[in-house]
């Protein structure tokens, strides 16, 4: 049975590997052209990640001793890989980030292990083994530190992109903050399993885990629009919203305050009659062009005189659309989808959050309580 074990499990390090190098080569490409630097550092991330899977192939044929200058050397590189995720999700957040000289404290940690790893081959093998501990200690400092950091990212942004899109759930990189606990899950079991399981059952387990993993990185890595308008001055505008440009007070006054609701009373009229937000695309940029107004002044307008954000504001008018068209009798003929996509909707599972963020209750649940009354 272990015979057999480790010989799926090579088959399985086989594929995990050319999956990866496969994988790493389409997001590199970018046949699309989206996110175009995000999609560059996660490329380099996942062909690095797939050098831990090499080290596995070659040590299956015995071709390469394990302390020889080659696996050294591979190591060096794959040293860089949490920094190099973590940068990937500084550009899907931030496709204008430009490297300044603070991020030079980025590479304190890779040239301390630079440095060890190259004293280590000044020493004889006995004093080699403390050196080996250092560089181990390193690696496991930083891969908790990256993680953690990318992850904080990835929840600002989260909460950055209401600030303009009226649909975030295809924007909000969600599927990367999955990535991330599923790989530190899987991590942390495979160090306890260690400590009290045999190896080459960790090995297979572990293996299968993380192609399940690699498979989820493909289809949201493939699949994932475009976060940022592609034009650089809306891009610039958008990215320059700030999180404290929402509710709250000390704010630079954009609009003077005996003209805030003149403004008020246009943009709820424009709503009411134009009904932009059934417009599934709709941002702060194109409402911003019918309001005549500057992305800034109209973020201003809608936190100071409505107490919302953007995404707030606009579903809540499409919440109120869906309310009365789950109420109409001539919509009865409509599914939930067909009515999510009437008011403004472009999936069934935003529709369905949406709706009970501001509700309580699902757009069906909604529907059997109104028809009983």
């Amino acid at each position: 049975m272990e015979k057999f074990n480790i010989e799926i499990n090579s088959l399985i390090v086989i594929l995990i590997f050319g999956s990866l190098v496969l994988l790493s080569f389409l997001i590199i490409v970018n046949p699309l052209q989206v996110n175009r630097k995000g999609n560059y550092w996660l490329g380099t991330t996942i062909l690095l990640w797939a050098s831990y899977w090499i080290e596995e192939i070659i040590s299956l044929v015995a071709i390469i001793p394990s302390d020889s200058l080659f696996f050294n050397l591979l190591r060096f590189f794959q040293y860089f890989t949490p920094i190099i995720f973590y940068f990937s999700v500084v550009f899907f957040t931030n496709p204008s980030y430009c490297f300044k000289r603070n991020d030079l404290k980025y590479i304190i940690l890779p040239v301390v292990y630079t440095c060890l790893l190259l004293y280590k081959y000044t020493l004889p093998g006995q004093g080699s083994h403390i050196f080996d501990l250092l560089l181990t200690l390193l690696v496991i400092l930083q891969i908790p530190v990256y993680t953690i950091a990318s992850y904080l990212k990835i929840r600002k942004h989260q909460k950055r992109i209401q600030l303009f899109s009226s649909t975030t759930h295809e924007i909000d990189l969600s599927w990367l903050e999955y990535i991330i606990i599923s790989v530190l899950v899987i991590s942390s079991f495979t160090v306890i399993y260690n400590i009290l399981f045999a190896l080459t059952s960790l090995n297979l387990f572990m293996n299968l885990m993380f192609l399940l993993v690699i498979y989820n990185v493909a289809y949201f890595s493939l699949r994932q629009k475009q976060i940022f308008p592609r034009d650089e001055w809306q891009r610039s505008e958008i990215i320059l919203l700030e999180e404290d440009e929402t509710i709250g007070e000390g704010r630079k006054k954009l609009i003077p305050d005996e003209e805030l609701k003149a403004y008020k009373s246009r943009l709820e009229t424009m709503m009411e009659t134009l009904e932009p937000y059934l417009n599934s695309e709709l941002n702060l940029i194109r409402l911003s062009e019918l309001m005549n107004m500057t992305p800034h002044q109209l973020s201003y307008l809608i936190n100071t005189a409505f107490n919302e954000n953007f995404f707030q504001f606009i579903n809540r008018y499409r919440v109120e659309k869906a309310k009365e068209l789950l109420i109409k009798e001539s919509m009865n003929q409509f599914s939930i989808l067909g009515i999510a996509f009437e008011s403004g909707f472009n999936s069934k599972t935003s529709f369905n959050t949406t709706f009970k963020k501001f509700t309580n209750q699902t757009p069906s649940e909604y529907k059997k309580r109104s028809s009983s009354l």
